[in-house]
Protein backbone atom coordinates (compact mmCIF):
# COMPACT_ATOMS: atom_id res chain seq x y z
CA UNK A 1 0.00 0.00 0.00
CA UNK A 2 2.81 2.43 0.81
CA UNK A 3 4.26 2.01 -2.69
CA UNK A 4 0.98 2.92 -4.41
CA UNK A 5 0.55 5.89 -2.09
CA UNK A 6 4.09 6.99 -2.96
CA UNK A 7 3.33 6.70 -6.68
CA UNK A 8 0.22 8.86 -6.28
CA UNK A 9 2.14 11.50 -4.35
CA UNK A 10 4.90 11.40 -6.94
CA UNK A 11 2.38 12.08 -9.72
CA UNK A 12 0.95 15.00 -7.74
CA UNK A 13 4.45 16.42 -7.33
CA UNK A 14 5.06 16.07 -11.09
CA UNK A 15 1.85 17.96 -11.79
CA UNK A 16 3.03 20.77 -9.50
CA UNK A 17 6.44 20.73 -11.17
CA UNK A 18 4.77 21.01 -14.60
CA UNK A 19 2.84 24.06 -13.37
CA UNK A 20 6.06 25.60 -12.02
CA UNK A 21 7.91 24.89 -15.28
CA UNK A 22 5.11 26.55 -17.24
CA UNK A 23 5.30 29.57 -14.94
CA UNK A 24 9.07 29.81 -15.54
CA UNK A 25 8.57 29.55 -19.30
CA UNK A 26 6.06 32.40 -19.10
CA UNK A 27 8.53 34.48 -17.07
CA UNK A 28 11.21 34.00 -19.73
CA UNK A 29 8.80 34.77 -22.57
CA UNK A 30 7.04 37.73 -20.95
CA UNK A 31 9.71 39.30 -18.74
CA UNK A 32 13.25 38.25 -19.60
CA UNK A 33 13.60 37.66 -23.34
CA UNK A 34 13.58 41.38 -24.20
CA UNK A 35 16.26 42.29 -21.63
CA UNK A 36 19.99 42.70 -22.13
CA UNK A 37 20.53 40.22 -19.28
CA UNK A 38 18.77 37.43 -21.15
CA UNK A 39 20.74 38.11 -24.31
CA UNK A 40 23.97 38.30 -22.29
CA UNK A 41 23.14 34.93 -20.72
CA UNK A 42 22.52 33.44 -24.16
CA UNK A 43 25.84 34.88 -25.37
CA UNK A 44 27.57 33.30 -22.36
CA UNK A 45 26.20 29.98 -23.55
CA UNK A 46 27.59 30.28 -27.10
CA UNK A 47 30.58 32.65 -27.26
CA UNK A 48 32.96 30.74 -24.91
CA UNK A 49 32.66 27.66 -27.13
CA UNK A 50 33.31 29.67 -30.28
CA UNK A 51 36.43 31.17 -28.69
CA UNK A 52 37.57 27.76 -27.47
CA UNK A 53 37.14 26.18 -30.92
CA UNK A 54 39.32 28.88 -32.42
CA UNK A 55 42.06 28.95 -29.74
CA UNK A 56 42.11 25.42 -28.35
CA UNK A 57 45.26 23.34 -28.38
CA UNK A 58 44.25 21.20 -31.35
CA UNK A 59 46.44 18.20 -30.60
CA UNK A 60 44.83 17.94 -27.14
CA UNK A 61 41.21 18.45 -28.21
CA UNK A 62 40.01 15.00 -27.13
CA UNK A 63 41.59 15.15 -23.69
CA UNK A 64 40.33 18.69 -23.13
CA UNK A 65 36.80 17.76 -24.20
CA UNK A 66 36.87 14.81 -21.82
CA UNK A 67 37.90 17.18 -19.01
CA UNK A 68 35.11 19.56 -20.06
CA UNK A 69 32.56 16.75 -19.99
CA UNK A 70 33.66 15.76 -16.49
CA UNK A 71 33.34 19.39 -15.36
CA UNK A 72 29.82 19.56 -16.81
CA UNK A 73 28.76 16.41 -14.98
CA UNK A 74 30.33 17.40 -11.66
CA UNK A 75 29.06 20.98 -11.77
CA UNK A 76 25.53 19.73 -12.46
CA UNK A 77 25.68 17.25 -9.58
CA UNK A 78 27.03 19.87 -7.16
CA UNK A 79 24.48 22.43 -8.31
CA UNK A 80 21.50 20.08 -8.11
CA UNK A 81 22.48 19.06 -4.59
CA UNK A 82 22.94 22.67 -3.46
CA UNK A 83 19.74 23.85 -5.13
CA UNK A 84 17.72 21.06 -3.53
CA UNK A 85 19.03 22.21 -0.13
CA UNK A 86 18.24 25.85 -0.91
CA UNK A 87 21.88 26.98 -0.58
CA UNK A 88 21.69 29.29 -3.60
CA UNK A 89 19.44 30.07 -6.56
CA UNK A 90 19.56 31.50 -10.07
CA UNK A 91 16.96 34.28 -10.41
CA UNK A 92 17.77 34.83 -14.10
CA UNK A 93 16.34 32.10 -16.30
CA UNK A 94 17.88 31.70 -19.74
CA UNK A 95 16.31 28.43 -20.86
CA UNK A 96 13.06 27.37 -19.19
CA UNK A 97 13.70 23.65 -19.80
CA UNK A 98 15.80 23.63 -16.64
CA UNK A 99 14.58 26.73 -14.81
CA UNK A 100 16.47 26.09 -11.59
CA UNK A 101 19.88 25.86 -13.27
CA UNK A 102 22.02 28.56 -14.87
CA UNK A 103 22.87 26.44 -17.89
CA UNK A 104 25.47 28.80 -19.41
CA UNK A 105 27.58 28.15 -16.31
CA UNK A 106 27.30 24.36 -16.50
CA UNK A 107 27.50 23.83 -20.23
CA UNK A 108 29.81 26.66 -21.26
CA UNK A 109 31.56 28.85 -18.69
CA UNK A 110 32.79 26.17 -16.27
CA UNK A 111 33.95 23.56 -18.81
CA UNK A 112 35.48 26.05 -21.25
CA UNK A 113 37.14 27.92 -18.38
CA UNK A 114 38.70 24.71 -17.07
CA UNK A 115 39.77 23.62 -20.57
CA UNK A 116 41.48 26.98 -21.18
CA UNK A 117 43.12 26.91 -17.75
CA UNK A 118 44.47 23.42 -18.46
CA UNK A 119 45.99 24.33 -21.81
CA UNK A 120 47.50 27.69 -20.82
CA UNK A 121 51.06 27.33 -19.43
CA UNK A 122 50.85 23.53 -19.14
CA UNK A 123 54.18 23.33 -17.29
CA UNK A 124 53.11 25.79 -14.58
CA UNK A 125 52.63 24.40 -11.07
CA UNK A 126 49.10 22.95 -11.07
CA UNK A 127 48.42 24.15 -7.52
CA UNK A 128 49.18 27.76 -8.43
CA UNK A 129 47.18 27.49 -11.61
CA UNK A 130 44.23 25.91 -9.79
CA UNK A 131 44.28 28.64 -7.13
CA UNK A 132 44.38 31.39 -9.77
CA UNK A 133 41.58 29.80 -11.79
CA UNK A 134 39.43 29.24 -8.69
CA UNK A 135 40.00 32.76 -7.37
CA UNK A 136 38.98 34.30 -10.70
CA UNK A 137 35.91 32.05 -10.94
CA UNK A 138 34.74 32.43 -7.35
CA UNK A 139 35.74 35.91 -6.28
CA UNK A 140 35.45 37.47 -9.72
CA UNK A 141 32.85 35.53 -11.68
CA UNK A 142 30.40 34.51 -8.98
CA UNK A 143 30.43 37.95 -7.34
CA UNK A 144 29.87 39.54 -10.76
CA UNK A 145 26.92 37.22 -11.46
CA UNK A 146 25.54 38.03 -8.03
CA UNK A 147 25.82 41.77 -8.82
CA UNK A 148 23.85 41.42 -12.08
CA UNK A 149 21.23 39.10 -10.50
CA UNK A 150 22.21 35.92 -12.37
CA UNK A 151 23.13 34.23 -9.07
CA UNK A 152 21.79 34.54 -5.52
CA UNK A 153 24.24 33.00 -3.04
CA UNK A 154 21.85 33.51 -0.12
CA UNK A 155 24.15 32.82 2.88
CA UNK A 156 26.66 30.83 0.82
CA UNK A 157 30.28 31.94 1.26
CA UNK A 158 32.34 32.81 -1.80
CA UNK A 159 35.12 30.74 -0.25
CA UNK A 160 32.94 27.64 -0.79
CA UNK A 161 32.62 28.61 -4.45
CA UNK A 162 36.42 28.79 -4.50
CA UNK A 163 36.61 25.21 -3.21
CA UNK A 164 34.08 24.06 -5.83
CA UNK A 165 36.07 25.71 -8.64
CA UNK A 166 39.27 24.14 -7.32
CA UNK A 167 37.56 20.73 -7.29
CA UNK A 168 36.35 21.22 -10.87
CA UNK A 169 39.79 22.34 -12.02
CA UNK A 170 41.57 19.38 -10.40
CA UNK A 171 39.01 16.92 -11.75
CA UNK A 172 39.76 18.18 -15.25
CA UNK A 173 43.49 18.21 -14.54
CA UNK A 174 43.38 14.63 -13.26
CA UNK A 175 41.50 13.25 -16.25
CA UNK A 176 43.81 14.91 -18.79
CA UNK A 177 46.84 13.36 -17.07
CA UNK A 178 45.55 9.78 -17.12
CA UNK A 179 48.08 7.48 -18.74
CA UNK A 180 45.33 5.22 -20.09
CA UNK A 181 44.31 8.00 -22.52
CA UNK A 182 47.43 7.22 -24.51
CA UNK A 183 46.82 3.45 -24.78
CA UNK A 184 44.70 3.12 -27.91
CA UNK A 185 46.59 5.44 -30.23
CA UNK A 186 49.94 3.88 -29.32
CA UNK A 187 48.66 0.32 -29.37
CA UNK A 188 50.08 -0.13 -25.90
CA UNK A 189 46.90 -0.19 -23.84
CA UNK A 190 47.02 -2.48 -20.84
CA UNK A 191 44.57 -5.32 -20.64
Amino acid sequence: MAFEKGLAKSEQAYEKYTEISTAFADIVKDEFIATWQWWAGLALFIIPWLIWVKYRKKDSTGRLLLAGLLVIILSLIIDLAALSMGLWSYPMIIIPLAPFLFLPYHFSLAPVGVMFALQIKPKMNSLYKGIIFSAIGAFGGMNFFNAIDFYNPKNWSTFYDFVIFLTLYYSGYWITRMESLHGLENGSGKK
